[in-house]
């Protein structure tokens, strides 16, 4: 049942998404009657489907890749339906949905099962810093969109051709305000997150935990945004700089994830 969930929340996220790829065509009016409800009960379906997952199968089995990847997706949704609430505009949902579908769908795909080969899940330190690192992912995630916005809107600006899309965003200043708040917001989260999984690393691995692959280009991810809070706090960056940078690092980010398809370190469960 919880794979029947998830795959209902994924038909409904798919369609928020074509409801944004016909907001980019200026043809979305129509289709946001449909899309806002529909996306709200792909929500309630998706958290359904993974206390469902916990209950049949215990909390250790949403640390595998599959279902923090879905897990991600739902917090990405649920601050998309925040962003909507306080700014009443649907527009960044063409940036925010490709991902929260494309995460949902890769997890819709199959039954996901683990098998523990190490102790160290039953000690809470796993699924804590797992839990932390998907809350730091989704509002690094909502701060590169914020940048990615900016630029947008500030080319436009500077051209003088602004368009029905991008009239209904909010001001320049306020999506780089909501940018630089979902850093401050994730940046402790992503921190709290690495230390804890390095507690367990070290113990089960011992220093050579700092050699995967995994673990470096989170290292530099976190290298990269501490650089992005420590400008905008000494040399006031802000705008267009800052929105360079954070998306160098949402693209580190990406790499960081995806690295754990390759990372030895990440084998201490087997799906």
């Amino acid at each position: 049942m919880p794979l029947l969930w998830l795959r209902v929340a994924t038909v409904l996220y798919g369609v928020g998404l074509i409801h944004a790829i016909l907001m980019l065509r200026q043809k979305g009016e129509r289709s946001g009657r449909i899309a806002a409800p529909a996306v709200g009960l792909g929500m309630v379906f998706h958290f359904v489907s993974l206390v469902e997952v916990a209950g049949l199968h215990g909390y250790a089995e949403l640390v595998s890749i599959r279902h923090a990847e879905s897990a991600l997706a739902l917090f990405i949704a649920l601050i998309f339906t925040a962003m909507y609430l306080r700014y009443k505009t649907a527009s960044p949902a063409a940036l925010i949905f490709p991902l929260i579908f494309i995460l949902t769908f890769a997890s819709a795909l199959s039954e996901h099962h683990l098998t523990i080969t190490s102790s160290s899940i039953f000690g809470g330190w796993i699924f804590f810093h797992v839990c932390t690192l998907i809350f730091g992912y989704a509002m690094l995630f909502l701060s590169f969109v914020s940048s990615l916005l900016y630029l947008v809107l500030s080319r436009q600006l500077k051209l003088k051709q602004a368009s029905p899309w991008a009239s209904r965003m909010p001001a320049l200043q306020e999506i780089d305000e909501l940018g630089y708040k979902a850093l401050l917001l994730g940046f402790p989260f992503m921190t709290i997150g690495l230390l804890a999984g390095s507690v367990v690393a070290e113990e089960r691995f011992g220093a050579t935990f700092v050699t995967d692959p995994k673990v470096l280009l989170s290292l530099l991810m976190w290298a990269i945004y501490l650089t992005l809070l420590y400008t905008r706090w000494s040399a006031g960056w802000r705008g267009r700089k800052a929105a360079y940078l954070a998306s160098v690092g949402f693209i580190v980010s990406v790499c960081a994830w995806g690295a754990n398809y390759m990372s030895k370190l990440h084998r201490f469960i087997a799906p």
